[in-house]
Order: structure tokens, then C-alpha cells, then sequence
């Protein structure tokens, strides 16, 4: 039986043979392509004081944007159990923040709000139709039966809702966060290349561009490329103990 992270390991060490087979050759002469070791070794040098002051801004940003907008999102979805006439509202609004031209709007945001406020705004921006979407399909997807039961004892919206909906919502809400975590932290990111602040991995990266700090470029490209990806495992080993029973794809819900 295969193992499910042999997959995952097996990708990232033929991108990273890749990566370095493409450095060593294509791009070895203008150096735009540093090696592996090289992008780690300027991770080392840079040390832990330089990326700490940059991570803790925006892992902060996007912390805040991935609680404003999964709350509101969250928040919206399960108003649309109690009133669904608001459903084609709520889903009309998630459409147009995923559609929305992030590029166009952050500067407006930046001059409006300013600090570090856009970078929050455009985290919760990121968040917010995955999460409404996701919510709304695991909401929906109570057994209906169970809901039956419950209305044929006298309980309506709200009882339906406690009872059997949330329950039901949990593996799909879950999901949509696991994706919404590293959806926030792009967000901060590219609030931060905006300007506004001098703190970031995004401002970080603006300024290793503008000096051809090639290495250290790719070293924090690598950095938040980490961090997404432990946001994205720490809310995946929560699903799994939040919600044991959707692991083999089936859900039990139990009436209380």
C-alpha cells in the first residue's frame, strides 16, 4: 500500500532536480537561476534575524485577513440556512471579491485605509469565496433524511441547522480553510508589494529585486513557500482530528 506522502515527496524532489539541472546548465551563465544549495546557504546567512522580523509581519497579516474573512464568510453562509432567499446575495458577493482585479484595488485600499490594514483587507479578499463556497456545499449536503427527522419533530431552520447541518458542514468548511490558509498569506504578500509598510516577506523581496539579490530572492520565495505549506498541513492534521469521521469519505451524523 502506497503511502500518502511518498507522492508528495517523490514531486518535490524531481521540482527540485529540476530546478537544479535548469540552474547548472540553461541558466548558469546570467545567474538568474541560483542552485539549490546556493539559495540555501543565503537562508543561512540571512539568519534568523532577518526572516523572523519579515515572517512575523506578515504571518501577523495574514492571520488577521484569514480570520476576518473565513469568520465573515463562514458567518454569511450559515445566515443563508436561516434566510435562503439571501443565497443568491451572499453567493453574487463571493463571486465578485474572487473576480475582483486584486492589482486594481489594493492601491485603493492602501490610500484609503493605510498601515498595514490592506494587507489584512486583501488577506480577507483571498479567503473569502473559498470559504462561502465551501461552506454553502458542505451546508447542503446534510443527508436528508436526518433532516426530515428533525422537522417531523417539530424542529425548523435552526434545529436543522444545530443539529444535523453543522455537523455535516464540518469536512467541507475544513477543507475550504486548508486551502483559504495559504490563499491568506499571498494576499499579505502582495499587499506588502504595494508599499505602505517596510516590513514583510513582500517588502523583503521588492527590495533583494531592486539590489539583484538573486539568491536571497529565492530564498524568500522558498521561505513562503514553506510557510503556506505548513499553514496548509497544520489545518489538514486538524480536519483529520476535528472530523475522523469523513476520512474514508463517509459521514455519520448523529442526531443529539
Amino acid at each position: 500500500m502506497t503511502r500518502p506522502w511518498l507522492g508528495g515527496a517523490v514531486g518535490t524532489l524531481a521540482i527540485v532536480a529540476v530546478w537544479w539541472l535548469l540552474a547548472a546548465t540553461l541558466f548558469a551563465s546570467n545567474g538568474a537561476v541560483p542552485t539549490p544549495p546556493a539559495v540555501v546557504a543565503s537562508v543561512v546567512d540571512d539568519g534568523w534575524g532577518f526572516y523572523s522580523v519579515h515572517l512575523s509581519a506578515t504571518v501577523s497579516e495574514a492571520a488577521q485577513g484569514f480570520l476576518w474573512g473565513n469568520g465573515l464568510a463562514i458567518g454569511l453562509a450559515l445566515l443563508v440556512v436561516l434566510l435562503p432567499w439571501l443565497e443568491s446575495v451572499v453567493v453574487n458577493i463571493a463571486v465578485i471579491s474572487y473576480c475582483l482585479p486584486i492589482l486594481a484595488i489594493g492601491p485603493i485600499v492602501t490610500v484609503v485605509f493605510g498601515g498595514r490594514t490592506p494587507m489584512i483587507v486583501l488577506a480577507a479578499i483571498f479567503c473569502f469565496f473559498t470559504t462561502v463556497i465551501g461552506t454553502l456545499l458542505g451546508l447542503n449536503s446534510a443527508d436528508r433524511t436526518s433532516l426530515d427527522v428533525v422537522t417531523v419533530y417539530g424542529g425548523g431552520r435552526w434545529s436543522r441547522l444545530r443539529h444535523v447541518q453543522l455537523i455535516s458542514a464540518v469536512p467541507a468548511v475544513l477543507a475550504a480553510l486548508r486551502i483559504a490558509a495559504p490563499s491568506a498569506l499571498l494576499g499579505a504578500i502582495i499587499g506588502e508589494y504595494l508599499g505602505g509598510v517596510d516590513t514583510g516577506l513582500g517588502v523583503a523581496m521588492t527590495i533583494s529585486q531592486q539590489q539583484y539579490l538573486v539568491p536571497r530572492t529565492w530564498g524568500l520565495a522558498l521561505v513562503s513557500g514553506l510557510v503556506a505549506g505548513l499553514a496548509y498541513v497544520a489545518i489538514g492534521l486538524l480536519a483529520r482530528v476535528a472530523a475522523p469521521w469523513a476520512r474514508g469519505g463517509a459521514t455519520d451524523v448523529t442526531l443529539a
